[in-house]
């Protein structure tokens, strides 16, 4: 179902919205502040909004050189700009005289800064640092995983999703690969490990901006309908 990688976060995507072109030190920062603004936004719009500030040059610099009312018409409309207008300013200072303009290397000082979430943290540490530190779950991953039944017991947040995930992950097969079913029960497979973790973000999150939709989930196209219990009590369409 994820073979054809066409759903909107394998084209715009964190991994493609920095300049590659970039120095090392400015790819990381844009890919951390690609996925500051993608909180709570479509990807199209996150997309739109770091062409936007590329456009202007995307540095630390350039950002704290930016007046709020410029920075915020320029990522605009993303959810909650305003309040990611502050945090953009205050975690660019803060890379700036800590780290000199680069971006933390660790989980724990990257949630450490304003507007930084852990899902974001383990993203940027994968894209940008290119380390598997966890599963990175968002609202999407949170659904599926619950929808599947791939956590003991329903989980309440992401963050306690994730703690379920890679719980359980490390003991099951590679997910979703060749467009195969994406529910593989424990004993069926023992190849999934560690550094594959980086994969369930973006195979889930595709699956559920095509598929496993919050509203009305496509079941019927579904390949794993008769393996999720979710299925028999949503319908789908």
């Amino acid at each position: 179902m994820r073979s054809g990688k066409d759903a909107p976060v394998d084209q715009l995507g964190a991994e493609h919205c920095y300049d590659p072109s970039a120095p090392p030190k400015v790819r990381r920062y844009q890919v951390l502040l690609s996925l500051m603004l993608s909180s709570q936004t479509k990807d199209q719009v996150t997309a739109g909004a770091m062409q936007r500030l590329r456009a202007r040059g995307l540095t630390v610099d350039s950002v704290l050189q930016t007046d709020d009312s410029t920075l915020g018409a320029l990522i605009y409309p993303v959810g909650f700009w305003r309040s990611k207008v502050k945090f953009i300013k205050q975690t660019s200072a803060i890379l700036q005289q800590r780290y000199g303009g680069d971006i933390p290397s660790s989980v724990a000082e990257l949630v450490a800064l304003p507007g930084v979430g852990p899902k974001m943290a383990h993203l940027a540490m994968a894209v940008a640092w290119g380390a598997v530190s966890g599963i990175a779950v968002d609202t999407h991953v949170h659904r599926i995983a619950n929808r599947l039944g791939w956590t003991k017991a329903a989980t309440k947040s992401p963050e306690k999703t994730r703690a379920a995930l890679e719980a359980w992950l490390p003991r099951c097969g590679r997910v979703g690969a060749g467009g195969a079913a994406l529910s593989l029960p424990p004993p069926l497979t023992s190849h999934l490990h560690r550094e594959l973790w980086s994969e369930i973000n973006g195979l889930l999150v595709g699956f559920g901006q095509q598929t496993c939709l919050p509203v009305r989930p496509r079941c019927q196209a579904c390949l794993n309908r008769s393996l999720c219990p979710a299925a028999r009590s949503l319908g789908g369409s």
